[in-house]
């Protein structure tokens, strides 16, 4: 199976839709836990990598890399 690859300040869309609307999601702390805010109210959720890692759909834009 394939490993969904992410990084901080990746936006991110999830399986399920936040209450809000949207379905797009910032990576704003990286860890054991991970820490997303929603694009479309700003709400932010912090959840453990291996379940964000489960609910994740797919990367839609990465974050520039800095050489």
């Amino acid at each position: 199976m394939e490993t969904k690859q992410f990084g901080l300040n990746d936006i991110v869309e999830m399986k399920k839709q936040h209450p809000c609307g949207t379905n797009s999601w910032k990576i704003i702390r990286m860890g054991a836990d991970v820490r997303i805010k929603c694009q479309g109210c700003g709400h932010s959720i912090m959840i453990p990598r291996n379940d964000f890692a489960k609910k994740l759909k797919r990367v839609t834009e990465q974050a520039p890399k800095e050489d």
